[in-house]
């Protein structure tokens, strides 16, 4: 028999003895990858331009209803409610174009499969992506109203009278503000679970907000849908939905035809179609993923 020569190299290897933070340390690190994703952070400056145009979009109409309102009196300008009306559109479709980056390339690319490993659930996976976006465009639209709300303040002459006797819109454009971020976050991820083409995603979204308004509008003309029917119609214009909820938080007297006739109906409706249009696209953004894991 011949002997066979072996070597034993010392590759330096150590049995990692720090601290193990587990699975929340990883629903973290989930969370702050999908805030990087959104603003663009990380990537090119082309990555960047969305979330600016968006930061802007929302601080132009804060800014400007603070300035008429330092020219004429705060009481002559739109307030608060009338601001989440205009800054609305704005977000639905920033959220239309943003969201799909959280979820699409994951799937699309294979990486979804690391993702969900112990000791990561399907659960934490949605929701660190979910809340990551949420956290955005909340800060967002809290922003831009305490933009407005400093503007309108410094534009009266007393500005601790403004406070005291205006206070109270402080909880209800937090609660409001809620409101608009909740729906305006879930509906447009619902519909990136079910595709890996981001464009296809953002077309979706956009054109179901553009339709549905255009058909509800078109419906609730006087010469089309007479009587009971029309305020009822009223509700397919998914644009209008978080807006119900903010005029019904502020006691709102809201303008357009819509609202008005909207507002006809008992409060519960427009509060449970808004839970309805919230929570649905949730539970099918949850079961999409749950589904795609008990498939792989």
């Amino acid at each position: 028999m011949t002997e066979t020569r072996a070597d034993i190299f010392d590759l330096g290897y150590q049995r990692y003895e720090g601290p193990r933070e587990g699975r929340m340390r990883a629903r973290q690190a989930l969370w702050k990858n999908g805030l990087r994703t959104a603003l663009g952070l990380g990537r090119g400056a082309q990555a960047k331009i969305l979330p600016v145009l968006l930061f802007v979009a929302v601080v132009i109409p804060a800014v400007a209803f603070s300035f008429i309102a330092s020219q004429s009196g705060a009481e002559f300008v739109p307030g608060h409610a009338d601001y989440y009306q205009v800054v609305s559109v704005i977000l639905f479709v920033f959220a239309a174009i943003i969201s799909p980056e959280l979820l699409c390339p994951d799937r699309r690319d294979g990486v979804i499969s690391l993702y969900l490993v112990r000791p990561l659930t399907t659960t934490d996976y949605v929701a660190g992506r979910w809340l990551a976006f949420f956290s955005i465009t909340l800060a967002i639209v809290y922003f831009g109203q305490v933009i407005l709300f400093l503007g309108l303040m410094l534009a009266t002459g007393n500005p601790v009278d403004y406070i005291l006797d205006n206070w109270l819109d402080i909880p209800r454009f937090l609660g409001a503000g809620l409101v608009v971020a909740l729906f305006t976050t879930t509906l447009p991820m619902a519909v990136s679970a079910f595709t890996t083409r981001r464009a296809y995603a953002a077309a979706f979204v956009i054109g179901l907000f553009i339709v549905s308004t255009a058909v509800a509008r078109a419906l609730t003309d006087d010469n089309s849908v007479a009587g009971d029917a029309a305020k009822w119609v009223a509700l397919i214009d998914l644009g209008s939905v978080p807006i119900h909820l903010s005029d019904m938080i502020f006691n709102h007297e809201n303008s357009s035809h819509i609202a008005q006739l909207v507002r006809e109906l008992p409060a519960v409706v427009p509060v449970a179609w808004y839970v309805l249009l919230t929570a649905g696209p949730g539970f099918l953004l949850w079961w999409r993923y749950r589904k795609m894991r008990t498939e792989t």
